[in-house]
């Protein structure tokens, strides 16, 4: 009768490990699914992430400073001007290295179109957002740059149909922004 209680002693003692060992192996499962999934979705995120990198740095523009200007303005008796620091925001390197080749004749109009302004005319903000603007347009001429905002084109706009006007070149010069404006 001895061998008969070891015996079904062990028999119960199996049970708990192997069900102890069904439970581990199910947990081990899991985890691994867990992890898984985990790998997968940030790895899915990183893809979205340098897709969205990648788009904007080509959009990064260029940023050419040009020297400060010193111009008299139109006001009467002559005896004001304006120190003006003008930074270029533009599409891109090319357009860049393209402007310093027309520097001189781009400086010179930029003088014209300042000394024709009067320190009242300058003094206001709609004055320098003006200024800006004729200036952007100055800046594209020599290039042939499209998108200028002189009345020329801004006619053609109000004709042109709306299927047309994506089709216009847009200008590489984005905007005009004055590093330093002084009027004395």
């Amino acid at each position: 009768m001895s061998a008969k209680p070891p015996a079904a002693a062990a028999a119960p003692a199996k049970e708990p490990a192997k069900s102890k060992l069904v439970l581990i192996g199910a947990i081990v499962v899991v985890l691994v699914v867990l992890a898984a999934a985990a790998f997968l979705f940030l790895n899915s995120g990183n893809h979205e992430d340098d897709e969205y990198a990648s788009a904007p740095a080509a959009m990064v523009p260029t940023f050419l400073p040009l020297d400060n200007m010193v111009v008299n303005l139109s006001d009467p008796g002559g005896d004001r001007f304006v120190q003006i620091g003008i930074t270029l925001e533009l599409q891109d390197d090319k357009t860049a290295s393209l402007i310093k080749q027309y520097l001189p004749s781009i400086r010179s109009g930029v003088l014209m179109l300042v000394s024709q302004r009067s320190s009242e005319e300058l003094l206001e903000r709609e004055g320098k957002e003006k200024l800006a603007a004729d200036i952007r347009e100055e800046v594209s001429r020599p290039l042939g740059l499209g998108g200028s905002t002189g009345a020329r084109a801004q006619a053609a706009d109000e004709s042109a149909d709306e299927d047309e006007r994506p089709r216009r070149r847009q200008n590489a010069v984005r905007r005009v922004l004055f590093s330093s404006f002084i009027i004395q």
